[in-house]
C-alpha cells in the first residue's frame, strides 16, 4: 500500500511537473549574439535605420512601414503594400519578441534578426533597391549617420559598412520585447490576472494539444539553437472545407527555400504573444478574425470540430497574451540640409 501510495505520488508530481514546463514566461531581456552585443548608441542607430524611409527605391517604405511598431508590429494587412504598390503572397509577421524565435520569416530562410533585416532592402517586391550596398550608400551621403555608426561601433575603422547596419537593426528590434501579459503574470503566481473563462480558454488550449507546437516563452515552440527552425506543417490535415476556402496549401512554405519535399507547406510556427492585435491571420492572411483562425486551427492542425464555448473560452484566453509595450520615442532622422538621397545620382545605383 505504501508503494502504492508512493508510486501515484510520483506519478502526480511528474505530471504536476510537466504542466509546470509548458507554461514558460516571456524574459525581460533577449538574448544577444556574441558578435552583436548591445548598447545604447547600437539601439538608437538601428531605431534610426529601422524608421528610415529613405533607404527604399522610391523613398516612401522603411522597416516599419510593414512591422508597425506603434501597433502590433505588423500592418494588419492579408500581404504588404511594397515598391510600386507590389504584393507579396505573405503577411508580414509581428516584429514584437521575434528576437526569441530561432529563425526569422514564414519559411525559416533568415537565421538571425541581423539576416533578416538586410532581406527587405533589397527585395523587388518589398523596399527595391538594387542590392544593400546600394541602399549602403545612400546611408553614407547622409552626413548624420556617419556619428550615429562611430558612436555604435567604436572600435571599427570603417563603420559604416552593410553588416554595422544589421547588426544595429538587429539591437534594435531586441528591445521589442513585451512580457507581462496577463498569462505571464497569473504564471508567475498572481491567480487574479486571468478572469474564469481566460482559465478555462488555457486549460483548454492544454487539453486540445494546442501545446504541441504552440510552446515555449514565445508560444512558437520550444527553444531551439539560432539557426535550427521550428516548424510545422500548414494545413496538417489537408483537403477541409477551410483549406479549400482559404487556400491555404497553396504556398508551398520552406519548400520554396529548400527545394526539398518534405518541406512542402512546412511554415515557422509562428508566436501567439500579441495575437489579438495582428488580424488578419496566418500566413496569406485570409483569415480576417481571431475567431475565425481558432477554428480553422482545430480542424486543420488538429482534426477537431470545437463548440462555440471553446472557441469563446480560446478567444479569451489567447487576448491574455497581449503583454505591456515598452514605450518607444520616435528618433529625429539624420537630415540632408539643400539636397535628397533620393532618385540623385551616386545614391541608390
Amino acid at each position: 500500500m505504501i508503494f502504492r501510495k508512493s508510486l501515484l505520488a510520483s506519478s502526480l508530481m511528474a505530471v504536476c511537473l510537466s504542466a509546470a514546463a509548458q507554461w514558460e514566461t516571456l524574459p525581460d531581456a533577449a538574448p544577444s549574439p556574441e558578435n552583436n552585443p548591445m548598447s545604447e548608441a547600437k539601439v538608437e542607430l538601428g531605431k534610426a535605420l529601422f524608421m528610415d524611409p529613405r533607404f527604399s527605391k522610391d523613398g516612401n517604405i522603411s522597416c516599419n512601414s510593414c512591422h508597425n511598431i506603434m501597433a502590433g508590429g505588423d500592418d494588419n494587412r492579408p500581404n504588404s503594400i511594397g515598391f510600386h504598390d507590389q504584393r507579396g503572397g505573405r503577411g508580414a509577421p509581428t516584429v514584437w519578441n521575434a528576437a526569441f524565435q530561432s529563425v526569422q520569416f514564414w519559411d525559416g530562410r533568415a537565421a538571425t534578426l541581423e539576416d533578416q533585416a538586410k532581406g527587405p532592402v533589397a527585395n523587388p517586391i518589398e523596399m527595391g533597391m538594387e542590392s544593400v550596398d546600394a541602399a549602403m550608400l545612400r546611408v553614407k551621403a547622409i552626413p548624420g549617420y556617419a556619428q550615429l555608426f562611430k558612436l555604435a561601433f567604436p572600435d571599427d575603422k570603417e563603420a559604416m559598412m552593410v553588416d554595422n547596419a544589421a547588426k544595429a537593426v538587429g539591437a534594435f528590434e531586441r528591445t521589442l520585447i513585451t512580457p507581462n501579459s496577463p498569462y505571464d503574470k497569473y504564471v508567475k503566481g498572481d491567480k487574479a490576472a486571468l478572469t474564469e473563462q481566460q482559465v478555462k480558454g488555457m486549460n483548454t488550449f492544454s487539453e486540445l494539444g494546442c501545446t504541441a507546437c504552440h510552446s515555449g516563452v514565445n508560444f512558437s515552440g520550444p527553444k531551439m539553437e539560432i539557426g535550427q527552425g521550428f516548424f510545422m506543417k500548414f494545413p496538417t490535415f489537408p483537403d477541409t472545407e477551410y483549406d479549400k476556402k482559404y487556400q491555404f496549401s497553396k504556398d508551398l512554405g520552406r519548400y520554396e527555400v529548400s527545394k526539398n519535399d518534405a518541406d512542402k507547406n512546412m511554415f515557422r510556427v509562428p508566436t501567439l504573444r500579441n495575437i489579438a492585435l495582428t488580424a488578419p491571420y496566418f500566413h496569406n492572411g485570409a483569415v480576417a478574425t481571431l475567431q475565425e483562425a481558432i477554428k480553422v486551427m482545430a480542424k486543420t492542425q488538429l482534426n477537431k470540430d470545437l463548440t462555440d464555448e471553446q472557441v469563446a473560452d480560446l478567444e479569451a484566453f489567447l487576448n491574455a497574451l497581449t503583454g505591456e509595450f515598452p514605450t518607444i520615442t520616435m528618433p529625429r532622422l539624420p537630415a540632408t540640409p539643400g539636397f535628397s538621397v533620393i532618385g540623385i545620382e551616386g545614391a541608390g545605383k
